[in-house]
């Protein structure tokens, strides 16, 4: 072995503590990135074979009926590679031993002729069987029949729905048995919550014979759903957008909505959403544990560096070249960095399987793998190393021109000369916070990182427990200040305003109000956007539209209310005119003031008073839905009265949603804000660690002559750790300042059409990041105390002539 390697193993003998903290950091910094991305890639590989695998189609376009040759019609739409039309209707749903509203989606499926887009995949218990035998015909139309059905996954897991469990379905005004055969998967369904909440408990997937269900809604020889597959963009003369609208003017007149593209389903937009949020976590947190990684690196080398002049002097004397010597110091920050590395592979790996099996919760996939891509790996470790060498590289340098004759003198004493704070006036301070201070003003570059590093691990903490407070204030905005109504219910069509007053005398009704809801398309210029406008009652209460402020709004009188964001895409102001498209039936164009914008925190929204919608479209008093407001403890009563309304098509409980939602998300915040807190207690433990070791390597001469001097162990440990304690001081409070701007940039980056993440950090958020690095400082801080205690003042006093 050669001198230099057995000088690099004492080396990292010595030095052990410092080298595992640091390595820590480039973990938990590889760590995140790796969890993050692998996770994404993952998620994205197994989307892209399962939509392969599934024949996942390319556009989707609703209807209320037409007849089965509009099929054809719609292939030869230029663009158009194949139509695969079904009839889908949703359907309340009630699970035997639960209260609970639930609804379910009936998809009829064709038995004679197989799916070609959005194929079923049987996961548990058997598929639906072919027409003719004998199983099939408990699936045959007629009442008190029992209608088999296989049952998304998501949904049976979460009801605990066994093949052979029965559920009632009122299907078309008749209460039907819904026998469960089987649990599915598909493409289409990849996600399935009810407006687009992870509420896996109230709402199912269930696909059922085409044929029992076209014989129930009297749709034999219709349908009302069509999937769309298009031609591959090379080999069609037209865009996406241009297939779309041809589709459109084939289905206005049969009731359709505008056809959505792949990028607008609700499954795929989720799942998309996800992953981009993925993306950006995995990039903005390992930057800063990787630059918390790169000062540690130059602070250990740095007073490596200085302490070592004399064997520096000794190699370059004995002939040893300047590239050796350099070589020397970059093998020693490489190993510290491959230890990072190697924890951080591996904590990554660990830690994406447990982020995949949360996702494997929400989104269900035949085959879901967690696997760490190796080019991911050697990036991440490409990555670590450009960041060691980076940050250790001026140290390295300063070795190399380090000549033989001035590396054998000892290094020039300091300049010290009064604080700031003396020069301004504050003379009266202790010579202990004198001696603190002046060190502290030696060194500015050293403390200032110091103190970055302290207030980047409090920002993380902020950073892992904001989303707690932001879901809790979304929550809190969205389930408290807007929707204070407890049940909801909408109609199969827009029906005559004076069923309110039918639904008031229901049990347990204290208030209702009537709501209309539009499917549109909003046009300016070139710009396009497919909305749901909300016709809300003049004064509302019970469905309020609500800022992210908590302030209310009013729905205009005759012009539109949007979402920021919805005005942002369109590229419209308050007082700008838009064009609202309504292609169901007789299509119509309507054009709308934007009269005031509303910053909302969910979905893209447009708001317009009832009675001005109903008298733009040319209607009467109409309503589509209605909110209510129940006396405590009735409300399955109310939910059992609506079924015997006909028109009533499903309802929704406020309470019933949130409790299932909080069951996901809650834990899922808390597993990720405790594994961010942790990272950033890491951090904290390196900073500090490391600042109060080299200190005490440089310092420990000066500490020793004050023992000999008659200071204590306490007043030379106080010197030592009352800069660590200022260093944390004011590391604290700018900790938050940065934490806030990082919450800010997240915020920013994560913004979509599904959510827009408020900046809005709790006291208890504050306290608590201040608490978890100051508790990393004491153990620490406890650590270097014991170090104080037992300097050999023999062997520090020793000096260099």
């Amino acid at each position: 072995m050669k001198a230099l390697d057995r000088k690099l193993l004492r080396d990292l003998r010595l030095m052990w503590s410092q080298v595992l903290t640091i390595a820590l950091v480039v973990a938990s910094g590889i760590g995140g990135f790796l969890t993050s991305l692998s996770a994404v890639e993952s998620l994205d590989d197994a989307r892209e074979a399962y939509y392969a695998q599934g024949r996942f189609a390319e556009a989707f376009a609703t209807l209320k009926r037409a007849p089965l040759a509009l099929a054809e019609r719609l292939r030869a739409v230029p663009g158009v590679a194949d139509v695969q039309t079904t009839i889908e209707q949703v359907v309340r749903i009630t699970v035997p031993g639960s209260s609970d509203p639930v609804l379910g989606q009936l998809i009829g499926m064709d038995r004679r002729n197989p799916p070609r887009l959005n194929l079923v995949t049987v996961v548990a218990g058997r598929g639906l069987h072919p027409p003719g035998t004998d199983a099939s015909a408990s699936g045959a139309d007629g009442d008190g029949a029992v209608i088999d059905a296989l049952v998304s996954q998501g949904f049976a897991r979460a009801r605990g729905l066994p093949p052979g469990a029965t559920l009632q379905a009122l299907v078309n005004g008749r209460l039907r048995t819904l026998r469960v055969v089987g649990w599915a998967l598909s493409p289409e369904f990849i996600f399935a919550g009810l407006f687009g909440m992870p509420d896996q408990r109230g709402f199912g997937v269930f696909w059922v014979d085409h044929d029992a269900l076209a014989a129930a809604y009297d749709m034999s020889g219709a349908f009302n759903r069509a999937a769309v597959r298009l031609a591959p963009a090379g080999a069609r003369t037209v865009g996406e957008r241009a297939v779309l609208d041809g589709m459109a003017a084939l289905l206005a007149p049969y009731g359709g909505s505008e056809p959505l593209g792949r990028a607008h389903q609700t499954s795929h937009a989720m799942l998309d959403n996800e992953i981009n949020e993925q993306r950006v976590l995995g990039t903005v947190l390992p930057a800063i544990f990787l630059a918390v990684a790169a000062f540690l690196l130059n602070v250990v080398v740095s007073r490596l560096v200085s302490t070592q002049r004399e064997q520096i002097a000794a190699l370059k004397a004995l002939g040893y070249p300047n590239s050796s010597i350099a070589r020397h110091y970059l093998q020693l920050v490489g190993l510290i960095a491959l230890a990072g590395l190697g924890l951080g592979v591996a904590l990554g790996h660990w830690l994406g399987g447990l982020l995949m099996g949360l996702y494997g919760e929400v989104f269900h996939f035949p085959g879901m793998v967690h696997r760490v891509d190796p080019a991911l790996v050697l990036l991440a470790g490409g990555i670590t190393l450009a960041t060691a060498v980076a940050g250790t590289l001026s140290a390295i340098l300063a070795t190399v021109r380090l000549t033989p004759a001035e590396a054998m003198r000892p290094p020039s004493p300091g300049h010290f000369r009064p604080t700031l704070a003396e020069r301004a006036g504050f003379t009266r301070m202790t010579p202990a916070l004198r001696m603190v201070l002046r060190n502290m003003e030696r060194k500015p570059l050293r403390t200032a990182l110091g103190i970055v590093g302290v207030a980047a691990a409090v920002a993380i903490v902020v950073m892992g427990n904001f989303f707690r407070d932001a879901i809790g204030l979304i929550v809190d905005t969205e389930f408290v200040l807007k929707m204070r109504s407890d049940v909801s219910v909408w109609m199969v069509e827009p029906v005559d305003d004076r069923l309110a007053l039918q639904l008031a005398r229901l049990p347990g009704v204290l208030a209702v109000e009537s709501t209309r809801f539009v499917d549109g398309t909003l046009v300016a210029g070139h710009r396009r956007e497919r909305i749901l406008v909300r016709g809300l009652p003049e004064l509302p209460d019970l469905y309020r539209i609500v800022d992210v402020d908590g302030r209310a709004a009013l729905p205009s009188a005759s012009g539109l209310l949007l979402t920021d964001r919805l005005a942002q895409k369109l590229g419209v102001r308050v007082g700008d005119v838009v064009q609202l498209t309504l292609p169901q039936g007789r299509r119509r164009e309507l054009q709308l003031q934007v009269d005031g914008l509303v910053r909302e925190m969910m979905g893209l929204n447009a708001y317009i008073r009832r009675d001005a919608l109903n008298r733009a479209l040319g209607d009467g008093d109409l309503s589509s839905g209605f909110v209510l407001s129940l006396e405590r403890g009735r409300e399955a009563e109310f939910l059992a009265a609506t079924q015997r309304l006909p028109a009533v098509s499903g309802a929704f409980s406020k309470a019933t949603m949130l409790r299932n939602m909080q069951e996901i998300t809650a834990r899922n915040i808390r597993i990720m804000s405790s594994v961010l807190t942790a990272f950033a207690c890491v951090i904290a433990v390196g900073v500090v660690y490391n600042n109060a070791r080299i200190a005490l390597a440089e310092r420990a001469w000066e500490l020793a002559s004050l023992r000999v001097l008659g200071f204590t162990r306490g007043e030379v440990t106080a010197l030592l750790l009352g800069e660590m304690a200022l260093q944390i001081a004011v590391a604290l409070p700018l900790g938050m300042l940065l934490g806030r701007g990082l919450v800010g940039l997240t915020a920013q980056l994560l913004k979509s059409d599904q959510f827009f993440f408020p900046v809005v950090i709790s006291p208890a958020t504050y306290a608590m990041a201040a608490l978890a690095v100051v508790a990393a400082a004491l153990a620490s801080a406890a650590v270097v105390r014991r170090r104080i205690h037992r300097i050999d003042m023999v062997s520090a006093l020793k000096t260099r002539d």
